[in-house]
């Protein structure tokens, strides 16, 4: 049996992902028109919350809609036992660690990069 025969074709116009890629949390929070500080703000503040204090925000009927959506993916990710959306809202703040690779050369030699503001 060849590879083609298991190949499904979609129709003309038909998706085989309708929903499409899930938003992410920043793009969803700046259509509902907050600022990129004030979002990086109420991360950095809500992570060092404890569960009790999330679950307040949760429950507060007068939380905004930022402070909803980080309690939410913060709950969501305790509960999967999955550090995604942590990972996310901790790199949103923080930036990405830095990541080092070591280069050698053919022989096991260390490679020496040279950088020169001369052209």
């Amino acid at each position: 049996m060849a590879k083609e025969d298991n190949l499904k074709s979609w129709k003309k116009g038909q998706s085989g992902n309708p929903n499409g890629r899930p938003r992410k949390y920043v793009s969803l929070l700046k259509e509902h028109g907050y600022k990129l500080s004030e979002v990086n703000d109420t991360i950095q503040a809500m992570m060092a919350m404890s569960m009790d204090e999330l679950k307040l925000v949760w429950d507060n009927q007068d939380a905004t809609v930022l402070e909803k959506t980080i309690a939410n993916a913060m709950r969501k990710s305790i509960e999967k036992g999955s550090l995604y959306s942590i990972e996310t809202l901790l790199s949103r703040v923080y930036g990405n660690p830095k990541q080092m690779t070591e280069l050698t050369g053919a022989h096991g030699d260390p490679v020496q990069i040279i950088i020169s503001d001369k052209l």
